[in-house]
């Protein structure tokens, strides 16, 4: 950890700095003003093909595509200091690219139409849009496709290792551990396939969404066509009804899917925690790490005790942000603006989440020893079967008949007597007989994929 994240409020820069560095580049404050320049330059080189400007040179260009590539901390800080006399940080931006215009082109032509005939959110939607789709495919999804591939790992080397289940918290019909990981490698997937589907929307029209001043300006423009392909160029589709802001039902679908997510990588952490207080997973140990401050013996689950911890503030920021944002007094208000500004902090939350859950999955392995335990004192799940195959053999009152052997409280062995009994004096052939004494607690498991 470098000395600065030291002296960080927010644990995001901090503690964690190591595990949401890569978020930097799409949600620091640099990061931000460096996609809405790209937007702004963008802007002129479209006005250049529609004609509005005069024709843009191979110089013209380069110059242009330098601005962006060249804006660095250093840059910024000059950004800022315009920021700080302006006191608007888009119109900053103007400025700052009218100057870096004007150093090249002294004439004005080019850099008058900086910014031409648009509104701050013109500039601010697009740049978010696409600071979340590209944090999202570079980022997220790349370290939700590894807890994936781990879920899957889990399951092909475990798949026919049996286990006991339990529903309610009490005893229930046998599974396999495999399984059980593969039920949230599914659930994941699901959600992955239905966002990566999604289209990636924003807002683009000018003052009021109407295009209003671009059309006084020069009406011959096809104005909403040229926003329609302007926004494609990035990737993106453009909204055709907005106010002066998003109305950020688009950004509502995506963190309503980070938080599905996230609901279930909880669900996923908390029975992981509970597998390990039932010694049916032990933990790599580590001769130097320390479990408890007083208790020496303990190896506590915290990478899933702290992946559960980020991912449920995660969520509480996207429930938020979608509860919030799509509520805006009339064309708009400012509070978009600001709470925008911590999208990347409930990024940050969840891919600590993440990494932190794929860190205690990596250290699990099975005890195969509690597990075979669990599952030879507990041969009473097999009356499940038993009651349902005795149906089919046209025999009355089966679950009752289970029922009245099972529910008394004596020793499992005492009833698996019994129920060896019960089944000798069945009147079906001694095949049928050896059929349903073959049921264990450790081969009644089922069938899947």
């Amino acid at each position: 950890m470098n000395s600065h994240c030291l002296t960080m409020i927010s644990p995001i820069d901090g503690r964690y700095s190591d595990k949401t560095y890569d978020l930097n580049y799409f949600f620091s404050e640099l990061s931000f003003n460096k996609y809405r320049i790209k937007v702004e330059i963008e802007y002129l080189r479209y006005l250049n093909i529609y004609k509005v400007i005069k024709p843009l040179s191979e110089e013209d260009v380069c110059f242009l595509n330098l601005i962006y590539s060249k804006f660095d901390l250093e840059e910024c800080i000059k950004l800022k200091e315009i920021e700080r006399i302006t006191n608007h940080d888009v119109k900053s931006i103007e400025y700052y690219i009218r100057n870096k215009l004007d150093e090249n082109d002294p004439y004005n032509t080019i850099s008058r139409y900086v910014h031409f005939g648009l509104t701050s959110q013109d500039i601010n939607s697009t740049a978010n849009m696409l600071m979340i789709k590209d944090s999202l495919e570079k980022i997220m999804f790349v370290e939700l496709d590894k807890l994936c591939d781990t879920l899957l790992n889990a399951y092909n080397v475990w798949k026919v290792v049996p286990m006991l289940g339990k529903t309610h918290g009490q005893t229930a019909s046998p599974t396999t551990v495999g399984k059980e990981f593969m039920v949230f490698y599914e659930r994941i997937v699901n959600q992955l396939m239905a966002l990566t589907s999604l289209d990636y929307r924003t807002k683009f029209g000018g003052a009021n969404g109407n295009f209003n001043a671009l059309y006084f300006a020069k009406p011959e423009i096809d104005w909403i066509q040229f926003g329609d392909n302007f926004i494609s160029s990035f990737g993106l589709l453009r909204h055709q009804f907005t106010t002066q802001i998003d109305h950020y039902d688009n950004y509502s679908e995506i963190f309503d899917y980070l938080k599905r997510i996230n609901v279930i990588l909880v669900d996923l952490c908390q029975d992981i925690w509970l597998y390990i207080s039932r010694n049916i997973f032990i933990q790599t140990i580590d001769p130097f790490e320390v479990g408890s401050s007083t208790m020496p013996f303990k190896v506590n689950p915290i990478n899933f005790e702290n992946a559960e911890g980020n991912l449920l503030l995660a969520n509480s920021m996207f429930e938020f942000f979608s509860r919030k944002l799509p509520i805006s007094r009339m064309q708009r208000d400012l509070t978009d603006s600001t709470i925008l500004r911590n999208v990347g902090s409930s990024f940050s939350y969840m891919l600590i989440g993440i990494k932190s859950l794929l860190v205690g999955l990596h250290k699990l392995d099975i005890n195969k020893s509690q597990l075979k335990a669990e599952l030879d004192c507990n041969y009473v799940v097999v009356t499940e079967a038993l009651q349902t195959r005795l149906k089919v053999l046209g025999i009355k009152n089966t679950y009752e008949k289970m029922k009245e052997l099972t529910r008394n409280y004596e020793d499992d062995k005492d009833i698996k007597k019994k129920i060896i009994e019960f089944i000798d004096q069945l009147h079906v052939s001694d095949a049928e007989k050896d059929n349903l004494k073959s049921v264990t607690s450790h081969n009644y498991v089922g069938f899947f994929p």
